[in-house]
C-alpha cells in the first residue's frame, strides 16, 4: 500500500487496569471509525506509570502475552478491521519481566511481540527495578497496512536502534512512550527538555527517510508530582511534523502517510547509499578510549 492512516491515542489513565483496557479500547474504536488503519496505544496504557517507585506490589500488574489484554484487542483488531500496538507489563516467567509491545494484525492475529532494548534508571523512572532488557532484537512486523518497526520510550533516544529498525525495512516507526515533567520544574527546562525529546526523533526519520509516529501519555500522575506531557506526534519521512497534540488533552488524531515519499527522500538525499559501514566497527565500543 502506498498510503495508510495511522491513529495515535493520547490518553490519560487511572488506577484501575480493567478501566484504562476498556478506554483503550473505545478509542482504538473511535480512531478506526474516523478511518485509522494502524493505531497506537503509548507505553504502559493500562496502568499508571508505576516506574515512579520501586514497590513489589507493582508486578501484580504484569501479565503474559499473548495473554488477557492481547485476547480483548485481537477482538477488537478483527472487529475494526485495524493493526494495533499494544504497550504492556510482560511477566515471561517468575522474577522475569520486560516493558513489551505486542503487535495485533488486522484480522486479529497475533504477529509478535518487541521488547525494550534500552532501560532507564533516573528519579522516578526506575524501570531497571522492573524490567529486564529485550532480547529479542530489533524488529519488523509485516502487516496488512505495511512493515512497521516498533522502539519503545526510551530507545528513542537512540539513532541505532532506528537505524537498525530501518535498515530491517520498517516502512514507519512507532514509539509509544510515557515521558514527562516534574511539576516542580521551571517552565524553560520543559520546554528544552520536549523539544529534545521531539527533536531526536524527528532526526530518525530525517536519517532514515521514513515516517516517525511518537504517542505519549497526557495528565497527572504521582499525586500531581509528575505531569506527563503529551505532545504526541507524526512526522513524514523528512522529518516535517503532520500533527502534533497538546500537552493537557486527550486526543485521537488519524494521520494520513504516504508511503512513497521515503523512496523520493532517500533518492534525493541518499544517506543509505553513502553510509560507511566499513568504518562503523567502533561503534559497538562502550568508549573510545585514548589508550
Amino acid at each position: 500500500m502506498s498510503k495508510v492512516k495511522v491513529g495515535v491515542v493520547q490518553m490519560s489513565c487511572t488506577a484501575s487496569k480493567q478501566e484504562n483496557l476498556e478506554k483503550a479500547i473505545a478509542k482504538v474504536k473511535e480512531a478506526a471509525a474516523k478511518g485509522a488503519q494502524i493505531v497506537c496505544l503509548q507505553e504502559l496504557f493500562t496502568s499508571l506509570y508505576f516506574c515512579d517507585v520501586e514497590d513489589y506490589d507493582n508486578f501484580a500488574l504484569s501479565e503474559s502475552i499473548p495473554g488477557p489484554s492481547t485476547d480483548a484487542l485481537s477482538a477488537i483488531a478483527k472487529e475494526a478491521g485495524v493493526v494495533i500496538i499494544a504497550s504492556l507489563f510482560e511477566k515471561r516467567a517468575e522474577g522475569l519481566y520486560h516493558n513489551t509491545t505486542a503487535v495485533l494484525d488486522a484480522d486479529g492475529s497475533y504477529l509478535g511481540k518487541y521488547r525494550k532494548m534500552h532501560i532507564p534508571d533516573d528519579p522516578a523512572f526506575y524501570e531497571k527495578f522492573y524490567f529486564t532488557p529485550g532480547d529479542l532484537g530489533y524488529k519488523v512486523f509485516k502487516t496488512k497496512f505495511g512493515k512497521i518497526g516498533i522502539l519503545i520510550c526510551w530507545d528513542q533516544w537512540y539513532p541505532e536502534a532506528s537505524r537498525i529498525t530501518a535498515l530491517m525495512g520498517a516502512e514507519i516507526l512507532f514509539y509509544p512512550t510515557a515521558i514527562g515533567w516534574a511539576t516542580d520544574q521551571d517552565e524553560e527546562t520543559n520546554k528544552d527538555q520536549y523539544n529534545a525529546w521531539q527533536t531526536i526523533q524527528r532526526s530518525h526519520a530525517v536519517a532514515n527517510g521514513v515516517p516517525v509516529v511518537a504517542v505519549n501519555r497526557v495528565g497527572y500522575e504521582q499525586n500531581g508530582a509528575m505531569k506527563f506531557w503529551g505532545g504526541s506526534f507524526v512526522t513524514n519521512g523528512q522529518g516535517k511534523l503532520l500533527y502534533l497534540a497538546s500537552h493537557d488533552k486527550e486526543e485521537i488524531e488519524v494521520v494520513e502517510l504516504d508511503l512513497n515519499e521515503s523512496d523520493y527522500f532517500r533518492k534525493h538525499w541518499p544517506f543509505l547509499r553513502d553510509r560507511r559501514i566499513e568504518t562503523y566497527a567502533p561503534i559497538t565500543k562502550r568508549f573510545i578510549d585514548e589508550d
